[in-house]
């Protein structure tokens, strides 16, 4: 007959492998945490460019212009991101979609306000 191992047959390990298990965790926590952000700084930099940051040097576009309409690209862009977490993330999920489509909406808004057809009045 087979003897199944119980979790409690276990031995304990000493306070000091605790320890050092543990500071390996928040290395790899901080690691994690930089290689998620960086995600995020690339998307937002390849936005800005996508959205025309260099369209006033060489069009000669007013600055409010591809200001508001860059303002509407990064809203857009956080309001896609907080419907991907929310999707993903178990917590929240609720939330974080409808938040995310109330921004793409006000997104929406300000794309026809640029564009000078106006949905509001």
């Amino acid at each position: 007959m087979v003897k199944h191992r119980r979790f409690s047959d276990n031995p304990k390990p000493d306070s000091i492998e605790n320890e050092e298990i543990s500071s390996s965790e928040n290395s790899m926590d901080i690691k994690s945490t930089l290689l998620s952000g960086s995600k995020y700084v690339y998307i937002i930099a390849i936005a800005a460019l996508l959205s025309g940051i260099f369209t006033p040097l060489t069009i000669n576009a007013e600055i409010t212009t591809v200001v508001n309409g860059m303002l509407s690209i990064f809203l857009g862009l956080g309001g896609g991101i907080l419907i991907f977490l929310g999707i993903k993330n178990q917590k929240f999920s609720t939330l974080m979609v409808c938040s995310g489509s109330a921004i793409l909406f006000v997104s929406l808004l300000l794309i026809y306000e640029v564009a000078g057809k106006s949905l509001l009045w």
